[in-house]
C-alpha cells in the first residue's frame, strides 16, 4: 500500500522539491503551506490516513514545535521528521526530544531525505506495537471491565450505570489521571448506542483559533487554509457519544456554540448557510472546579447547568487505595503482554510502597510507574528498586534549592536561596518550578501551562530549554 506523506512547509520552492522528489520514489504526498492548515489537516476527517510527516521548524504563523507537540499528543504513532535551516546540535536534540523520529537540515539532501523517510517508515512497520485508538474507535468496555472494588469507586460506578440507560448529558469530574475516559467509555458500551461512533475531543489540546472548526466543522474556503470541506466532531459522533474531555479549556464564545447545539441539537458549521442537525449523546470531563469557574466569569452558567445535569465524580487513588493491589496486577499483565516482557509479579514489600504513595497523577502514574518497573526488573519479581522515584514517607524532591514536599504540604516547597545564603537567579528559580510542575501534575503539559499562566507553546519551549524533557 503506498504511504501518504503530509509536507508543512510555508516555502514554495522547497514543498516542491521535497514534493516531486518523494513522488519519484512512489509516496502519494498532500501538503500545508501553514501550521494552522497542518493542524487542521491532522485534527480533520481522515487525519489518522497520514503515514509520515515532515515538518518545518520555521513556518510562519506558528512554531513547529507547537505543531510537533499538538502531533505528538494526538497522534503519538505518526512519525514526524523535522526540517529546519537553523542546523544546531541544540535544534537536532529539542527536536528529537518533542518526539521526532529524525532531524535535516537546509538545504536539504534529496537524497538523504529519501533514505531518512524509508527508515522512518520501516521503523514504524516493524515495531509490532499497537497504535494509540484513533478519535472515533469503538474500544467496547462495560463496568465489568473497571478495575476497583472499593466503596468510592462502586458509588461511581453505581451512578454511572443509571445514567448510561439515558441520553441525558453526563459530567464526569477528577483529578488528571483518573481514568475518565475509560469511564465514558463503558458508559458508551452499557448504552443504547453501544454499537455507534464513540468520538474523543481533548479540548485542552487544540488551538484556540482551531477549535471551532474541529467541533463544528466548516466550509471550503471557510477561511485561510480551509482547502477542504471538514463536518467537525459533532457530525462525526451522529448516531453515537461525542466525549468532550477537559471542557473546562474551551473559549467562551464556542461555550455559546455548544449551548446551542445542546438546547436545538443543530451544528452551525464555519461558512456554512444551513444548520446541521445532529443526534449526540453528551459525555464530558474536567479535572476543574466548573461552579468556580462560573463564579469567576471563566465558564458560561448557562452552559454549566446544561452540563451538570448528571455529574458523576470519580475519587482520586488516594482515596481508594486498596484497588491499587488490583490496578498493579492488572497493569502488569497488559505491560508484559503487550510489550513483549516475560510475565512478572509484584512483591509485597513493593506492593506496601506504592499503596503508601499519594499518587498525584492518579491511575496514569501507576501505570508510568510500573513501566519503568518492568524494564528495569531483570527477574520475574518486580522489586522496591524498581520504583526509585517513589519514596513512602517524600513525595518528591525537585533539583538544586527545592525542599523536600511533605505529605502535608504545608512545608516550603522552592528555595529562594542557594547553599551560599544569597538570592538565587530568576531563571533557576523558573526551571525548579518548572520541574516541580512536571512532577506534581505527572507530565500533563495543559493543566502545567494553565497552573503556571503561560502558553503551551512557551511551555514545551522552557521544558526543552531547561532539558527537562
Amino acid at each position: 500500500m503506498t504511504k501518504l506523506v503530509l509536507i508543512v512547509e510555508d516555502d514554495r520552492n522547497q514543498r516542491q522539491a521535497i514534493s516531486i522528489a518523494l513522488k519519484k520514489a512512489g509516496y502519494e504526498v498532500e501538503e500545508a503551506i501553514s501550521g494552522h492548515m497542518a493542524l487542521d489537516m491532522l485534527f480533520g476527517e481522515g487525519a489518522n490516513r497520514f503515514d509520515l510527516v515532515l515538518l518545518d521548524m520555521v513556518i510562519g504563523d506558528i512554531g513547529g514545535s507547537e505543531v510537533l507537540a499538538h502531533i505528538k499528543r494526538t497522534l503519538p504513532g505518526l512519525p514526524v521528521i523535522v526540517l529546519t535551516g537553523h542546523s544546531s546540535i541544540d535544534n537536532a536534540v529539542a527536536a528529537m526530544r518533542g518526539g521526532a523520529v529524525d532531524f535535516i537540515s537546509k538545504p536539504i539532501d534529496l537524497s538523504r531525505l529519501r533514505s531518512s523517510v524509508s527508515n522512518a517508515l520501516r521503523t514504524r512497520d516493524l515495531s509490532g506495537k499497537l497504535m494509540k485508538p484513533n478519535s472515533q474507535s469503538v474500544v467496547r468496555l462495560s463496568f465489568d471491565d473497571l478495575v476497583g472494588t472499593s466503596d468510592a469507586m462502586k458509588r461511581a460506578v453505581e451512578l454511572a450505570r443509571k445514567g448510561a440507560g439515558s441520553n441525558v448529558p453526563i459530567l464526569l469530574e477528577g483529578e488528571s489521571g483518573v481514568g475518565k475516559e475509560v469511564f465514558a467509555r463503558a458508559i458508551q458500551g452499557e448504552s443504547d448506542r453501544k454499537d455507534k461512533a464513540f468520538v474523543v475531543v481533548n479540548c485542552g489540546a487544540i488551538p484556540k483559533n482551531l477549535v471551532e472548526s474541529i467541533l463544528f466543522g466548516h466550509e471550503k474556503g471557510a477561511f485561510t487554509g480551509a482547502m477542504d470541506k471538514h463536518s467537525g466532531k459533532f457530525v462525526e459522533a451522529d448516531g453515537g457519544t461525542l466525549f468532550l474531555d477537559e471542557v473546562g479549556e474551551l473559549p467562551l464564545d464556542i461555550q455559546v456554540k455548544l449551548l446551542r447545539v445542546l438546547q436545538e441539537g443543530e451544528v452551525d458549521t464555519v461558512g456554512g448557510r444551513e444548520p446541521v442537525a445532529v443526534d449526540v449523546r453528551l459525555i464530558s470531563a474536567t479535572n476543574r472546579n466548573l461552579a468556580q469557574m462560573v463564579k469567576t466569569g471563566g465558564f458560561r452558567e448557562d452552559l454549566f447547568y446544561r452540563l451538570n445535569l448528571f455529574p458523576i465524580h470519580l475519587p482520586p487513588l488516594r482515596e481508594r487505595r486498596e484497588d491499587i493491589g488490583h490496578l498493579a496486577a492488572y497493569m502488569i499483565e497488559n505491560i508484559c503482554t503487550s510489550e513483549g516482557y516475560p510475565a512478572k509479579n509484584i512483591s509485597p514489600d513493593s506492593l506496601e510502597l506504592l499503596i503508601s504513595c499519594d499518587w498525584p497523577g492518579n491511575v496514569r502514574q501507576l501505570e508510568n510507574a510500573l513501566f519503568r518497573a518492568i524494564i528495569l526488573s531483570d527477574n520475574a519479581e518486580i522489586t522496591p528498586d524498581g520504583f526509585p522515584q517513589i519514596s513512602a514517607n517524600t513525595s518528591a524532591t525537585v533539583g538544586e534549592g527545592v525542599e523536600p514536599v511533605n505529605n502535608t504540604n504545608n512545608g516550603p516547597i522552592l528555595s529562594a536561596l542557594d547553599e551560599g545564603g544569597d538570592v538565587r537567579t530568576l531563571q533557576d528559580v523558573e526551571r525548579d518550578m518548572i520541574a516541580y510542575a512536571l512532577q506534581k501534575y505527572n507530565g500533563h503539559m495543559s493543566d502545567i501551562a494553565r497552573r503556571l499562566g503561560v502558553g503551551r507553546s512557551t511551555l514545551y519551549r522552557k521544558v526543552s530549554e531547561y532539558k527537562l524533557d
